[in-house]
């Protein structure tokens, strides 16, 4: 029966600046760090020894994984970093201020982009400060204009039953440390969380879930690490 963790990141200096962060590549401050190294020690705690660990392109990602391991003795465990599990792209909201763009855009027009699950944000405009498209690790990626959750799910699927599923079906376990909207695709797919429920699922920051799975990889169990800080979790499928 493999073990599957899922970490969303620490606080980024953009969550920090309350700033649409998407693929933007903002680093953790020192509380998200803090949030890393707990997370890292809640899965110590627990018993969690995974064999390998999956993480997005994104430096707050890629950190929090290495800092979560630093934490377990386990940074010598191999690691795979693919695009797929990047944030969701906020489009031509990247960078802006979200109280200010609520100010300006009306607050029931920004939660339609937020949470609605398949109305993605104005596409960003060629040229704009935020375009990561000559990043030399995106060579060769035809990065998204924008993207809604449901385009994010269509993404991350592919990564998730080429390469992480089949891991998981020879009895590895895993740990992925991702984002609040690449995890909450995955939560969706593993627990059939309808589409008008997933945009509702909080994944919390720095608090690991740790789901047991069986057969087919159907979550058995599924529990967030730190108690006092949990969200309500989606019913077993």
């Amino acid at each position: 029966m493999p073990k599957l963790a899922l970490v969303r990141h620490g606080q980024s200096q953009w969550n920090l600046e309350n700033r649409f962060t998407g693929w933007w590549d903002a680093d953790l401050t020192a509380k998200g760090e803090a949030e890393a190294r707990h997370a890292g020690s809640l899965l110590k705690d627990a018993g969690f020894e995974p064999q390998l660990g999956f993480t997005s392109l994104q430096t707050r990602a890629i950190r929090t994984l290495w800092t979560a391991l630093t934490e377990m003795d386990r940074v010598w465990l191999p690691v795979e970093k693919h695009w797929r599990l990047n944030e969701r792209h906020y489009g031509g909201l990247t960078g802006l201020d979200k109280k200010e763009t609520a100010e300006k855009h009306g607050e029931d027009q920004v939660h339609v982009w937020r949470r609605s699950y398949d109305v993605p944000p104005p596409p960003m405009e060629e040229g704009s400060a935020y375009d990561m498209s000559k990043d030399p690790r995106y060579h060769g990626i035809d990065i998204p204009a924008t993207e809604s959750l449901k385009l994010t799910l269509e993404r991350v699927l592919p990564y998730w039953h080429e390469t992480i599923a089949a891991r998981l079906r020879h009895g590895t376990d895993i740990v992925i440390a991702a984002h609040g909207n690449s995890l909450r695709a995955l939560v969706k797919h593993l627990f059939q969380v309808p589409d008008d429920k997933i945009t509702g699922v909080e994944i919390p920051t720095g608090n690991p879930l740790l789901i047991e799975l069986g057969d087919g990889l159907q979550p058995t169990s599924a529990r967030y690490l730190d108690g006092s800080r949990a969200t309500d979790l989606p019913a077993l499928p």
